[in-house]
């Protein structure tokens, strides 16, 4: 068996057909982990996230910023644009089967046999692995029940902006859903900064990748996406995935039960037209 992480995909179905078929993918025997943003922007974000529920256990999914805002457009908590493609689903008949699916994704995935940790954009620097996984199980749970409206109502914000041990919930829940899906850079102190998007190294001098920040976790092997600025990286025991296919550039799989990991690229065709979101 393989398994395989691919990048954000953002709705582009047909360069993930053209992916999976170049790294030979077999549904019956290997496996699939997909660092979030299955949606949006992209032209086929319903066929996209169809494809990867019919996976089944053969896929893996962390929840994205993008996947995130599909459920909160769902139950009012967000709108969605004329134009977007999220309109896909949402105007879909199997709509409610769709977003339930989705908001029963994690937003941390740890293989202990491959020893890899997949989340969609970060990982506090204050967190170990217990912690993180503890965090996540916290707002999975919030997603999970009956009363996700609720949360979702509550969660949007950049404040708080760095972990404590004693935040009330919700803004514990807050900082948690930010870090997994939002991060990309903080102080030293780790706390977030959600403004900057470009290429590493242009940012304020206060300001470091989450992952160049002392952490406690610097013995965990991480895979993550979210970041199209910054491309393919792969060093020591981090792999970022976000390749910027939407932006005509590639669509990336790493085999990572190999040593070394071994990266799969297809370049997109042409820039695809870009919804306004």
């Amino acid at each position: 068996m393989a398994i395989y992480a691919i990048g954000d995909l953002q709705g582009c179905y047909s360069e993930l057909e053209q992916l999976l078929t170049k790294i030979n993918f077999n549904s019956q025997y290997d496996q699939v982990w997909f660092v979030g943003d299955l949606v949006n922007r992209g032209p086929q974000s319903l066929e996209t996230i169809q494809f990867v529920q019919e996976l089944g256990d053969s896929a893996v999914c962390v929840l994205g910023n993008h996947d995130i805002h599909l459920i909160a457009c769902h139950c009012g908590v967000q709108s969605c644009k004329p134009k977007s493609s999220l309109n896909q689903i949402l105007n879909h008949p199997d709509v409610q089967e769709i977003i339930d699916w989705l908001r029963h994704q994690p937003l941390l995935h740890f293989d202990p046999n491959v020893n890899w940790i997949m989340v969609h954009a970060g990982f506090l620097p204050q967190w170990d692995l217990f912690t993180a996984q503890d965090c996540a199980k916290q707002v999975e749970q919030q997603l999970r029940s009956d009363k996700y409206v609720d949360f979702l109502q509550h969660a949007y914000g950049n404040d708080p902006n760095q972990w404590q041990d004693d935040l009330p919930d919700i803004d514990r829940w807050r900082v948690i859903l930010n870090a997994f899906t939002r991060l990309r850079l903080c102080d030293l102190q780790g706390r977030m900064d959600f403004e900057f998007k470009g290429p590493l190294g242009e940012q304020s001098d206060h300001l470091h990748a989450w992952f160049e920040v002392p952490r406690q976790s610097e013995n965990i092997n991480i895979i993550f996406g979210h970041w199209s600025a910054l491309g393919l990286k792969h060093q020591n025991n981090l792999l970022s995935l976000d390749t910027g296919c939407l932006w005509g550039n590639q669509l990336t799989a790493a085999r990572i039960d190999t040593d070394p990991v071994e990266i799969f690229q297809i370049e997109c065709t042409a820039k695809q037209k870009i919804a306004n979101t």
